[in-house]
């Protein structure tokens, strides 16, 4: 299995203000989003063409929204702008 791209731990997922995890973990790799559980379970994942991220124009600093299958989720994570710039990055067309 390849290293992951992105890989962040102590995430609090939400969806529709309902509380997943609060030590969820987020991991790009092999060209997918997984949303886990802090025991490693998949709440969600889809294959990051599909993913929508952005940064919510008036939340706290840490947060960032995505939308995976349709679900809304919100992502607390201690350094979104990696989150957001690794998730770009993985859009890019590769030359």
């Amino acid at each position: 299995m390849a290293e992951p791209e992105f890989n962040a731990t102590g995430v609090h997922i939400e969806r529709s203000l309902r509380s997943l995890t609060r030590a969820g973990q987020v991991v790009i790799r092999d060209g997918r989003l997984a949303l886990l559980t802090s025991y490693g379970k998949e709440i969600d994942s889809a294959p990051l063409r599909a993913v929508q991220v952005h940064k919510p124009l008036f939340a706290a600093r840490d947060r960032a929204l995505a939308r995976l299958n349709g679900n809304r989720y919100s992502l607390t994570l201690g350094a979104p702008d990696r989150f957001l710039d690794a998730v770009q990055a993985a859009h890019a067309p590769r030359t």
